[in-house]
């Protein structure tokens, strides 16, 4: 049985500390994304791959951060309705401040979300779950809330990216992550099915964020060579595509 199984996935911090954080870093979070804007930005390219947009009608983004996933998705789709659901309210003045008129809800905690049963279609979670103080109560929120055909997009860094991200804040500062705790794929694909969320793909990414382009692209090529090995744990975002059970 795998280590992950009996766990109950909870973490010693608060929905508010998360909070906290990123209201604390709002204001530098654009600028610090744009210092590594290609591997930043690739969570929104691969996400387009997969959300298939063509015939959503409801699209939940959370957490919304600067809601740059809005001009992704209704790039592919402009009559979609997006709703960006974000927990720091200073992110969501960033939001505001550089995307007018976006449609934005504000969170108190991933533990209850203020939507009604079956409505949205889509969902994207991109760096959320690691952050979440209780990621099950969370996943199993956005199930509820999702319609039986639904399908969700979710991102995460793995385990091993602690060390490098360690590594990289202690050089050249950025953001930070505030609260959180990176998940092992494996109890990442435990939790999803404990939620009733049916794993379709599974794909680990970006396995050199930072350097030349052509530095990124073969790392690219090797990890997509090594699916599902262990060197695919290496890549510091992993996509899980799922539906309901």
């Amino acid at each position: 049985m795998s280590r992950f199984e009996a766990s109950g996935h909870k973490n010693s911090w608060t929905d508010r500390d998360v909070e906290a954080h990123w209201d604390k870093v709002a204001s530098v979070y654009v600028a610090e994304n744009n210092k590594v804007k290609s591997a930043h930005d690739q969570r929104f390219f691969e996400s387009m791959k997969h959300l298939q947009l063509e015939g959503a009608k409801h699209v939940l983004n959370i957490s919304s951060r600067d809601a740059e996933a809005d001009f992704f998705i209704k790039k592919v789709n402009p009559s979609v309705h997006v709703l960006n659901a974000e927990i720091s309210a200073g992110l969501m003045a960033e939001a505001e401040r550089l995307r007018p008129g976006i449609i934005q809800q504000k969170i108190e905690t991933y533990s209850k979300l203020p939507f009604e049963n079956e409505f949205f279609d889509r969902i994207l979670s991109l760096e959320t779950l690691e952050h979440a103080a209780d990621p099950m109560a969370f996943l199993h929120e956005l199930h509820r809330i999702s319609t039986t055909d639904a399908i969700l997009v979710l991102s995460c860094p793995p385990s091993t990216s602690e060390v490098p991200y360690r590594v990289y804040t202690a050089l050249f500062g950025g953001h930070g992550e505030g609260p959180h705790r990176f998940l092992h794929s494996e109890e990442v694909k435990i939790m999803l099915r404990k939620s009733r969320w049916k794993l379709i793909l599974h794909k680990s990414t970006v396995l050199i964020p930072v350097g030349p382009k052509a530095l990124q692209q073969f790392g690219e090529r090797i990890i997509n060579a090594f699916q599902g090995s262990i060197l695919s744990e290496f890549g510091i975002r992993q996509f899980y595509v799922c539906e309901k059970y």
